[in-house]
């Protein structure tokens, strides 16, 4: 195809997501797990992947946002800022410096060159391209992204994200932002006890088991999306995440039934879907309640979005007046907002799921191209 490339690129501190876009669709995305907190030759090793799949990558525009920037490779998140700017500058190889822009928010848009300079505003802005971009097309509604660590709860009205937080610290002040996702989170930061064959046992406080074992064993957790290594380095299969969750309360899987390690599997999801309707809750009810369709809709992305059910119903029977208000409808990110580009159903679906997940990179590359393309 004679029309330039546009790739937009999520620089994660765990996962690098990356979208080609040509004529504002879709055509393919990709995450691949990236250690950074090991070194910057992680991410060299993704972007020459990255090479391989995409050689359109050669005289691509590219669009790029970030959270690696807090992993602790790095001084400080300007540092992390400036180190990860100049590597994408020298591996993306652009053809001229109008080609790669990073995005920084309220501030625009920068060079790498220029990165540093407005570090506050480039770090961790993830989440604020994915509003940016449901918020210009949806109007209202809030957006919640539920990944592998993390879990964004942004309000969107008047085509505007609601709120003043945008740093991790603030946003994790307001509740925007919960350190919980369905790959990552230790365990242990579900709770201090929890319930075996009906007593409460203590929970110890060890990386012996991840969020991703609970949804392994419930049949939720795509295993496409099953990219981080186990806990302990053994398999990703149904008996290594039952001896990692049976490890959470100093007993082994022989000790249990499947059904048992299931029963306690779902009492781990029910902790995470508690957590994050709590900070749900808190969220919609800083929202005007007495505004024309409040709160409207409520959108998906992320490969923990099988959650939001849940998490809405238990968010939104807790808030005053809501038994008698319209409830939110649920939508995905992907079927409102992604053009996409496909031969076959089989293609597009695959192409939806993966937007989905890969939801801050479709929406740098869609700014990219509404305000500068």
């Amino acid at each position: 195809m004679s029309e330039r490339a546009l790739i937009g690129w999520d620089i994660g501190g765990a996962h690098v997501k990356a979208c080609l876009m040509r004529g504002g669709r879709v055509h393919d995305l990709a995450q691949w797990p990236c250690t950074l907190w090991l070194g910057l030759s992680h991410l060299q090793a993704v972007l020459q992947a990255a090479w391989q799949r995409w050689p359109a990558l050669d005289g691509a525009n590219h669009a790029v946002t970030m959270s690696g920037e807090m992993a602790d490779l790095f001084a400080d998140r300007e540092d992390g800022v400036r180190r990860i700017s100049a590597q994408l500058a020298t591996d993306l190889r652009p053809r001229d410096a109008a080609a790669l822009q990073v995005f920084a928010g309220e501030a625009g848009w920068c060079t790498p060159g220029h990165a540093a300079a407005l570090w506050p505003h480039i770090a961790s802005a993830n989440w604020l391209a994915t509003a940016r971009h449901a918020a210009a097309g949806l109007g209202e509604g809030v957006l919640v992204d539920i990944g592998s660590t993390t879990t964004d709860l942004i309000a969107l009205a008047g085509g505007q994200v609601l709120g003043a937080s945008r740093s991790d610290a603030q946003r994790l002040a307001s509740g925007e932002l919960v350190y919980h996702g369905v790959v990552r989170t230790p365990l242990c930061a579900l709770g201090p006890r929890i319930a075996w064959r009906g007593q409460l046992h203590n929970v110890m406080n060890e990386w012996f088991a991840t969020s991703a074992d609970v949804y392994r064993l419930t049949g939720e957790l795509d295993p496409a999306h099953d990219q981080q290594a186990a806990a302990d380095q053994g398999l990703k299969n149904q008996a290594g995440s039952q001896a990692r969750l049976a490890r959470m309360i100093g007993l082994d899987a022989r000790e249990g039934s499947a059904a048992e390690w299931l029963g306690f599997a779902q009492a781990w999801r029910a902790r995470q879907v508690a957590e994050l309707a709590g900070q749900l809750q808190r969220v919609l009810a800083r929202l005007p309640a007495t505004a024309p369709g409040w709160p409207g809709q409520v959108v998906s992305a992320g490969c923990g979005d099988f959650l939001l059910p849940d998490v809405l119903a238990q968010a939104w029977a807790a808030l005053p007046g809501a038994a008698t208000a319209p409830r939110p409808r649920l939508q995905r990110y992907v079927d409102a907002l992604v053009p996409i580009a496909a031969d076959s159903p089989e293609q597009a679906a695959r192409l939806a799921r993966w937007a989905q997940v890969c939801a801050p990179s479709v929406a740098v590359a869609a700014l990219w191209q509404q305000e500068r393309g």
